[in-house]
């Protein structure tokens, strides 16, 4: 993800934008970006980048694909950020573009990729991609590779829709009325979609609750 920062405006590390107060909201700082306001882009950059990163590699299992398609979506909001709406809600704007790179993606290549890939295309493993590093014990470490393999594989035998509704919350925070907005479906439909979601997960997960 580090290669984000050649393509676009300067931007710092996200750890040192959020040790700061961040007070303006979503909509407010890409409306200043819109302007020619570039810290505000790095504000956006710093909340969003993990969340999005996790969601597009989750998704698509693949980490150099999910690094490209990571910086193709913040490529889009930095040029279509004069197109936001201000009433919309930035966070359900961002993830509908993040999906749409996604399935333009699978659209063009038709990828065979395996839902249950426990490593990623470059060796490393599922639950290593899944977790924060923030200096774990070694009991810590374990468990945690042993729970994060888990949900990776619990994840991965969902039905694409179920998982992609439960990641545009569990990682975008988006509400059933903006998961229906940014995938184009209805109330009811993502409703569904993220209750079977969290229904298997629950059940696949059971000996980790």
């Amino acid at each position: 993800m580090a290669t984000a920062s050649v393509i676009m405006p300067r931007m710092r590390s996200p750890r040192d934008e959020l040790s700061g107060p961040d007070v303006a909201s979503d909509e407010a700082l890409i409306t200043l970006y819109a302007t020619g306001d570039v810290a505000a882009f790095d504000q956006l950059y710093a909340r969003h980048e993990l969340p999005v990163w996790r969601f597009l590699l989750r998704q698509c299992r693949q980490r150099a694909t999910a690094e490209e398609l990571h910086q193709e979506t913040w490529l889009a909001v930095a040029r279509d950020a004069p197109r936001f709406r201000a009433d919309a809600r930035f966070a359900t704007w961002l993830y509908a573009i993040a999906r749409h790179r996604l399935i333009d993606r699978l659209r063009a290549t038709k990828p065979q990729v395996s839902l249950d890939a426990a490593v990623g295309d470059d060796g490393e493993t599922a639950a290593h991609l899944l977790r924060d590093e923030q200096n774990p014990t070694p009991a810590e470490s374990a468990e945690r590779l042993e729970q994060g393999d888990a949900i990776l594989a619990a994840l991965g035998h969902l039905p694409a829709e179920q998982r992609e509704a439960f990641l545009l919350q569990a990682e975008g925070g988006l509400s059933v009325e903006e998961i229906a907005t940014a995938t184009g479906t209805g109330f009811e439909t993502a409703k569904s979609r993220l209750r079977y979601a969290r229904d298997r997960l629950k059940q696949m997960l059971r000996d980790y609750a």
